[in-house]
């Protein structure tokens, strides 16, 4: 591996980044500052986490960054639940959306385990 864009958790992080502002677009003006900033603000969390604990070096940094990341993915389902919840999106988006969340989640978990093996 020689960055970490050749990580596929990045790489699906990222699309899931593309995904959330794609569907955030159609919130409400007055969300603006609310729910749509929030949502998207930890959706970018999720991926700039992976890569700045890959460019820290050391596999301890690497740990923590990665558990960031996932607590980011975490705020990010509730926030995209809370979305659904008022109405802001679609059962159709809501559900592409938590689906490739949770895959994310799956593969991060596991790659956080097996850096852990490693401290």
């Amino acid at each position: 591996m020689k960055t970490f864009r050749d990580l596929l958790i990045w790489q699906k992080a990222m699309t899931l980044v593309t995904n959330c502002y794609s569907i955030s677009s159609s919130f409400p003006k007055e969300e603006m500052f609310g729910l749509t900033s929030q949502i998207r603000r930890c959706s970018i969390s999720i991926p700039s986490n992976i890569s700045e604990g890959y460019g820290r070096g050391t596999n301890k940094d690497y740990h923590r960054f990665l558990t960031i990341s996932l607590g980011s993915l975490f705020e990010f389902q509730t926030q995209l639940e809370i979305a659904y919840n008022l109405k802001y999106t679609s059962l159709d988006n809501f559900n592409t959306l938590y689906e490739d969340s949770r895959e994310l989640e799956r593969m991060l978990s596991s790659f956080i385990s097996k850096v852990k093996e490693t401290l």
